[in-house]
């Protein structure tokens, strides 16, 4: 630890850091093994997560495409 002697630090066990767990970060989607699982971050905190297979993510961006356009022809 900075600033702190060796000496005090004998004997007092150490581990990794760990990330915080927030809702702050960006959308991600991730491949596993069968599936792809997207996490959307959630105002005031947390995250939405969602698994879908192939046919609902084209399904889900095909939607989220048609909404994105409704918003263009305002």
């Amino acid at each position: 630890m900075p600033g702190v002697p060796e000496s005090e630090l004998k004997g007092v066990p150490t581990m990794a850091a760990m990330k915080p767990r927030t809702g702050d970060g960006p959308m991600e989607v991730t491949k596993e093994a069968r599936s792809l699982v997207m996490r959307i971050p959630l105002e005031g905190g947390g995250r939405l997560v969602v698994e879908l297979n192939g046919e609902e993510a084209t399904n889900l961006g095909n939607a989220l495409h048609s909404a994105a356009a409704l918003l263009v022809k305002r």
